[in-house]
């Protein structure tokens, strides 16, 4: 851990953009949004982007891109004002690590790492491949977590407890909330892990970060909570507040923030 002195505040955000190219075109845009929430790391997901496809004019930020070898699926990135010290990009998971679906960025006082976890897909066709890929990303974190804090956010495409979504009992076993996703979430909580935003809004219903784009969903706030941020246990303290930011646009998703003393 830091020196006393060297510990400061950080904004960090994450966002599932669902195709960041759709998203720049969209008013306010991404680099319009990205200025304002002015985070000291901005994670995403769903990029749905091959390199030198875009090009993002962001000074004062490092960027670090994850490319799935499939054109237009997938991806993460991750722009941060700190250089990382070094990036690692696969988890040791043949069922999707060529996907695009991780950037961990070592910092000096803490990992950060940003993830797009796997849909299980319609009727749970892609289950066995997402617990496997659950597996491996609960040690890949567990291994990190020896060697410095945790923090790690994403889209986990799971709502963990019945809170978690507007409508449990007709999802009860679909995708994204069927006993074995949820069962394999708390596993990872279990591994040393605290979901920031239940532990500052225990009772807090109501809030999501994915609404479906059909039946007016979003108007209606029938959504679920399934973006993430998780930190290591022992810096469960160092959190200054967790939310989700509804208000803003351009995808299905919106983005999540995390405030944090490292």
């Amino acid at each position: 851990m830091p020196t006393e002195n060297a510990i400061r505040e950080l904004r960090l955000v994450s966002w599932n953009v669902n195709g960041l190219r759709a998203v720049m075109k969209k008013d306010p845009g991404f680099e319009q949004i990205f200025s304002e929430l002015d985070a000291d790391v901005f994670a995403l997901q769903e990029t749905k982007l091959q390199e030198g496809q875009l090009e993002l004019d962001l000074p004062g930020y490092y960027q670090t891109w994850n490319y799935a070898e499939r054109k237009g699926y997938s991806g993460t990135a991750v722009f941060s004002r700190e250089k990382p010290l070094q990036v690692v990009r696969q988890i040791g998971c043949e069922a999707a690590d060529d996907e695009g679906r991780v950037c961990a960025l070592e910092f000096p006082s803490y990992w950060f790492v940003d993830v797009y976890t796997p849909n299980a897909k319609n009727e749970l066709a892609r289950l066995d491949e997402r617990l496997v890929w659950d597996e491996r990303y609960r040690a890949f974190l567990s291994e990190l977590a020896k060697q410095k804090p945790v923090v790690t956010c994403g889209d986990f495409n799971v709502a963990h407890e019945e809170i978690d979504l507007k409508n449990p009992g007709s999802n009860r076993g679909n995708a994204g909330f069927s006993d074995e996703e949820r069962a394999s979430f708390s596993a990872l909580l279990d591994a040393g892990f605290t979901d920031t935003f239940r532990a500052r809004h225990p009772d807090l219903a109501g809030a999501y970060s994915w609404w479906s784009y059909r039946f007016r969903a979003r108007e209606k706030n029938a959504g679920w909570r399934i973006d993430y941020f998780l930190v290591s246990n022992d810096i469960v303290d160092r959190v200054t507040g967790a939310s989700i930011l509804s208000e803003i646009y351009g995808s299905d998703h919106c983005p999540v923030e995390l405030t944090i003393k490292l």
